[in-house]
């Protein structure tokens, strides 16, 4: 994994657990221990799933970087709709606090999204690599231009 890639997937994950850690004291607090494990496999469940597309998405993209923008909407889309899913199947459970899952999951993946979208725009990763055009030695010509 590239260093960018790794320091946008750091700069996501820390903030995201600590928000996974404030949401299971205040779930303990509010709803004693189904709470704080609701909030813990909630925050986890987030963890796991966001930390996994962004492996993802740098093995898709890593040997075709001109599909980056697709393949980060599939994966964001299937992020998501697995969030939707376990929302779902868990909607009915006694072994947790439901309330404290579905608040906690919702608001570590808002916690995610926001953070990996501000590493994003700190990478400053170029569009173009500058050194490209001297390494291969393709310079373009000035043949058809007007004095």
């Amino acid at each position: 994994m590239p260093s960018t890639d790794a320091r946008i997937l750091r700069g996501a994950a820390i903030p995201t657990a600590v928000a996974g850690i404030i949401a299971m004291a205040i779930s303990f607090a509010v709803a004693g221990g189904k709470g704080l494990l609701g909030a813990l496999i909630g925050a986890l469940l987030v963890m796991a799933f966001f930390a996994s597309g962004q492996v993802a998405l740098d093995r898709l993209t890593r040997s075709n970087p001109h599909i980056m923008m697709a393949a980060a909407l599939m994966v964001y889309m299937t992020q998501i709709l697995l969030v939707a899913v376990v929302l779902l199947v868990f909607r009915d459970t006694e072994l947790f606090n439901r309330q404290a899952f579905a608040f906690t999951l919702i608001g570590c993946v808002l916690v995610w999204t926001g953070f990996q979208v501000r590493g994003a725009l700190k990478a400053k990763t170029f569009y173009v690599d500058p050194n490209a055009s001297e390494n291969k030695g393709d310079k373009p010509s000035d043949k058809g231009r007007q004095p």
